[in-house]
C-alpha cells in the first residue's frame, strides 16, 4: 500500500467510521480538470456527481470524485463540490449556487422580451434570451417564494403590473353590473347593435373585452356572483332577445303568421322568406329550425313545408305525390285531347293536377323519382304506348 501525505490510514479509517478502506492515491485538480473536459468534448454536457465511470480512469467515478471533494478527502479541499470547481474553473452553471437577481435585471429582461415579440413575458413563457440557463418559470418562481436575493410574496406579472403598468389578469379590478351595462349601453348607442361575446374590445374600457366579461358573468369572479351571461344579463335588464332563451312556439302561432305572409305576399313562406313581419327577432329560418330539432317546445321530425303541407294544403316539394305512368298517359291523353299533339318537357304546367309541370314529370322519369324506375323520358314513355296501339 503506497503512502503519500493525503494517504488513509487505518487509524484514520477507524475515526472516521468507515467500513471500508478508502482509496490512497491522492487527486489533483488539475486532472479532475482534465477528466471534466474530456467528458464535455465526449458527450457535450459537464460531468456530475451521477455521471458514472470516469473514461480516462476507469478505476474512478463521478460520484466518487465528488464524494472526496465535498468531504475533504484524498487531498482536497472539504466542501469545495465538483459544482462549485466547474463553476470556477470552467463558468458551469451551478444551480446550488445561483446568481442573484435584482428587479432592475428582470426588468430589463422583460424589456428586451417586449420589444422583440411585442408581448410581456409570462411565467410560461421559456427561456430568458441573453441569460444562458435562465427561464421565466424560474424568475417567477424566485419572486413568488423567495431565494436569490429576492424576498417573495410577489411574482412576474406583479411586477410588471406595479414597474410597466402590465394588466395583472390575476388580479384584475372589481366589476359591477351597473358598470357592464353602462358599457353596453355605449356600445348599443355607438354601433347601434348590443354586445356580444365576440364583439371584441370594449371602447372606454383599456384591457376590457366582451369575451372576458362572458366568462366574468358564467365563471362569477372580480365581485360578480357568476351563473349567468352577457345575452341572460341584457335580456334582463334591456329587455334583449337572448337566442339561448327563446319563447316557446306553438303551431298557431306559426300557422297564424304564416297565413298573414300570404296575404300580404301572395305566396306561402318558405324558409328562405327571411324575417317575419310582425314578430321582431323571429325569421322563417328559425322557425323551421325549431320544427326540425323539436325546440321551443315544438314537436319534433317536422318542417315548415311539411306543417303547412297538412294544415294548408301547400305543396310540399320535399314530399311530393307518387307518379304512376299509367297517370302520366292519362294526363297526357287529357293534353293531346286539349290540344292536338302530345305534351312535351316544356309544355309547363299539367292541366288539373295543381304544382304539376311536364318538366317535373319529365325528371322524375329520368332520376326515378316518385315511384317511378328511372332511365326514361317522357318522349319514350309516349312512344312506346303509341307503338302499343298501332300494333293492337
Amino acid at each position: 500500500m503506497t503512502r503519500g501525505p493525503f494517504a488513509v490510514t487505518d487509524a484514520r479509517m477507524k475515526r472516521h467510521g468507515s467500513a471500508r478502506p478508502y482509496r490512497t492515491h491522492p487527486l489533483r485538480y488539475s486532472q479532475i480538470l482534465a477528466w471534466a473536459d474530456a467528458h464535455h468534448a465526449r458527450t457535450g454536457r459537464w460531468p456530475n456527481q451521477k455521471s458514472g465511470m470516469v473514461r480516462a480512469a476507469p478505476d474512478e467515478r463521478w460520484g466518487s470524485i465528488s464524494s472526496a471533494m465535498y468531504k475533504g478527502f484524498r487531498g482536497m479541499l472539504r466542501g469545495y463540490t465538483l459544482a462549485d470547481f466547474l463553476a470556477e474553473r470552467r463558468g458551469v452553471r451551478n444551480i446550488q449556487h445561483l446568481p442573484r437577481y435584482t428587479h432592475a435585471q428582470l426588468l430589463g429582461w422583460a424589456d428586451r422580451h417586449f420589444q422583440r415579440s411585442g408581448r410581456w413575458p409570462r411565467h410560461k413563457s421559456g427561456r430568458v434570451r441573453g441569460a444562458p440557463g435562465e427561464t421565466w418559470l424560474a424568475v417567477d418562481t424566485a419572486l413568488r417564494e423567495g431565494g436569490r436575493g429576492l424576498r417573495g410574496g410577489s411574482s412576474l406579472a406583479r411586477l410588471l403590473a406595479d414597474k410597466r403598468g402590465v394588466r395583472n389578469h390575476g388580479d384584475l379590478p372589481r366589476l359591477s353590473v351597473r358598470k357592464i351595462l353602462k358599457w353596453a349601453d355605449a356600445h348599443q348607442q355607438r354601433t347601434g347593435r348590443w354586445p356580444k361575446l365576440t364583439s371584441g374590445s370594449i371602447r372606454g374600457a383599456p384591457d376590457e373585452t366582451w369575451s372576458a366579461i362572458q366568462r366574468d358573468l358564467v365563471v362569477g369572479c372580480r365581485g360578480l356572483l357568476g351563473g349567468s351571461s352577457l345575452p341572460q344579463l341584457l335580456a334582463e335588464q334591456r329587455g334583449v332577445r337572448n337566442r339561448m332563451q327563446l319563447p316557446p312556439l306553438t303551431l298557431r302561432q306559426i300557422l297564424a303568421w304564416a297565413d298573414e305572409h300570404h296575404e300580404r305576399a301572395g305566396r306561402w313562406p318558405t324558409q328562405f322568406s327571411g324575417a317575419i313581419r310582425g314578430a321582431p327577432g323571429e325569421t322563417w329560418a328559425g322557425i323551421n329550425a325549431a320544427l326540425r330539432g323539436g325546440r321551443r317546445r315544438l314537436k319534433k321530425a317536422r318542417s315548415l313545408a311539411r306543417l303547412l303541407s297538412e294544415q294548408r294544403g301547400v305543396r310540399n316539394r320535399a314530399a311530393l305525390p307518387r307518379l304512376t305512368e299509367r297517370g302520366i298517359l292519362a294526363w297526357a291523353r287529357a293534353h293531346r285531347g286539349r290540344h292536338g299533339h302530345w305534351p312535351k318537357a316544356t309544355s309547363g304546367a299539367v292541366r288539373g293536377v295543381p304544382g304539376q309541370t311536364w318538366m317535373g314529370v319529365e325528371m322524375a322519369l329520368q332520376k326515378g323519382r316518385r315511384g317511378l324506375p328511372g332511365g326514361s323520358t317522357l318522349h319514350r314513355l309516349l312512344a312506346r304506348q303509341t307503338k302499343h296501339r298501332r300494333r293492337a
